[in-house]
């Protein structure tokens, strides 16, 4: 009922749950009027969720892997909300895919593993503080919602799950001249958290002169690591190695554009 009352639904929404199971959920969305499509994997549920979903006409169950359908196909130029309790080895890819895959998503409901929501809310400075973090916060306000207790799954698991609303942002919180130059940096910049900024952009290929000069351009002290920048000094920082890379040539390639 939480989880529901959070994916604020209507009558005239539309929202894809995605991993309906026996249905649980499912039939919670359905009760709010909102056209529900659930994608589940598992063929074999077919039959029970026949079942269990038949009272409802305003569901459609698509049969496929979340990761490899075509959901631009699926959505089309409809303006979507996104509700899921996702199996926790699954969480943070299909976080991303629906974050940075522009797909018609305005909110996302979903139950997760305590430990990727604290990451996702995490703040500079902490060990949880990360890549997945700022990816999160540049496209999407995040808000906690509740924390839900292993005795409240059957079988329970050995953690405790929390669900978070992820309103999509109309604008990100940084203007960058390069979008996936600044994933490309935080990216290179995690891969080896405990080292020094300075040396992590120097990991990732750039060569010492220009390390020096992108530190000077955004007024960054790459003494420090990059776990206590926030997205506003990531922004500064690729914005400088934008100019450089510009100017000068024996930076990487910026193709790359996985986050994670």
């Amino acid at each position: 009922d939480a989880v529901v009352a959070a994916a604020e639904l209507t009558p005239e929404s539309h929202v894809l749950e995605i991993g309906p199971g026996i249905g649980t959920l499912t039939q919670g969305l359905a009760r709010t009027g909102a056209h529900v499509t659930a994608l589940e994997i598992d063929e074999r549920l077919k039959v029970i969720l026949e079942r269990t979903l038949e009272p409802y006409s305003n569901v459609q169950i698509v049969y496929g892997d979340v990761m490899k359908a075509d959901l631009a196909g699926l959505m089309g130029q409809t303006r979507w909300h996104v509700a899921a309790n996702l199996p926790y080895y699954i969480t943070t890819p299909v976080l991303l895919l629906f974050i940075q895959s522009k797909l018609p998503v305005d909110l996302i409901t979903v139950m997760m593993q305590r430990e990727v929501a604290n990451r996702i809310m995490a703040a500079p400075g902490g060990k949880e503080y990360g890549a997945l973090t700022l990816a999160v916060r540049y496209y999407c306000e995040a808000e906690k919602i509740m924390d839900v207790s292993p005795q409240s799954f059957l079988p329970s698991p050995a953690v405790t799950s929390s669900v978070l609303r992820l309103r999509m942002r109309k604008q990100p919180p940084v203007q960058v001249k390069d979008e996936k130059l600044l994933f490309r940096l935080i990216k290179i910049c995690f891969a080896q958290r405990r080292k020094i900024f300075s040396n992590n952009l120097r990991s990732g290929g750039v060569c010492a002169a220009d390390a020096a000069r992108i530190l000077k351009m955004a007024d960054i002290d790459g003494g420090r690591r990059a776990e206590t920048f926030s997205l506003e000094e990531f922004g500064r920082l690729a914005d400088a190695w934008y100019q450089v890379q510009d100017e000068s040539g024996c930076l990487p390639c910026k193709t790359e554009t996985g986050i994670l």
